[in-house]
């Protein structure tokens, strides 16, 4: 990981207000900010991570055997080269979303601990523009509300069993030219991001299964479910990384340890 120790390397006393802060990064869902903090250099391909501040979903993550964090997205280029942000369900609506990068991570950094796992290898240009042409047909679209319900019962798709045999993404013919034969009606967001992925080619469509991924594999790049265990690679990734708007501020949230899984253990896994 040169990349990633190079980025790490790059610290400022005074980064661009608009980019935010990364800190140290660890796999560890906690309430640190590890120091040195360095300016954020975002790009294409950029996982973002973040806790919820509503307890319904807190909690619907909790039955679905996961914890924070709760809410995914990832970075993509506009057509005219500005970055944003594709999530589904942002402030807990029922749509899809493409919203511009920086200004709605300062949005959430009011009340969520936020995330950016950086890329490692940057994106090839085809690779942008494939993530850049996914990213365009999902926006507007609905979040799937019912499904995300169902994977807090005993009807969810993910399961040692189930995982393997079911949930192969949609986008594993994806043609930029014409995406609608490979889309979805319907994303949770976690799904939405590796659907994304299988999109750009950055995941293998053939061994990926996003009706079966939540944030928390995205944020340790490892699962309870041995088939994902097995086949999630998130090499081209560097490790999470805390992010601020503001050096050494975060937002005063109160903690569910045990509804979030976030006891700060380095060894807590998904």
């Amino acid at each position: 990981m040169l990349t990633c120790a190079f980025l790490l390397a790059l610290t400022s006393a005074a980064p661009p207000a608009s980019t935010g802060y990364v800190y140290a990064p660890a796999a560890a869902i906690d309430y640190q900010l590890r120091f040195p903090a360095r300016a954020y250099a975002p790009q294409p391909g950029d996982l973002y991570l973040a806790t919820e501040d509503w307890f319904i979903p807190r909690f619907g993550h909790l039955l679905g055997h996961s914890g924070a964090p709760h809410h995914s997205g990832i970075v993509f280029a506009r057509p005219d080269g500005r970055l944003a942000l594709l999530e589904a369900g942002p402030d807990s609506t029922l749509y899809i979303r493409t919203l511009d990068l920086i200004p709605q991570m300062t949005h959430y950094a009011d009340t969520k601990r936020v995330w950016m796992r950086e890329r490692a290898v940057p994106l090839t240009a085809d690779q942008s523009a494939r993530l850049t042409a996914f990213a365009l047909a999902a926006d507007g679209r609905h979040f799937a509300g019912l499904r995300m319900f169902k994977e807090g019962t005993i009807f969810r798709m993910k399961g040692p069993v189930r995982t393997p045999l079911f949930g192969r993404p949609f986008a594993v013919n994806f043609d930029p030219a014409n995406p609608e034969p490979s889309m979805r009606r319907k994303y949770f967001c976690a799904e939405l991001v590796t659907e994304a992925c299988v999109a750009a080619g950055l995941f293998d469509p053939e061994t990926s299964r996003p009706t079966s991924m939540y944030p928390r594999e995205l944020f340790y790049g490892t699962s309870r479910i041995p088939y994902l265990r097995q086949h999630l690679d998130l090499k081209g990734w560097c490790p999470p990384a805390r992010w601020t708007p503001t050096v050494g501020v975060q937002p005063d949230i109160r903690r569910r340890p045990f509804i979030d899984g976030d006891d700060g253990s380095m060894r807590r896994q998904p």
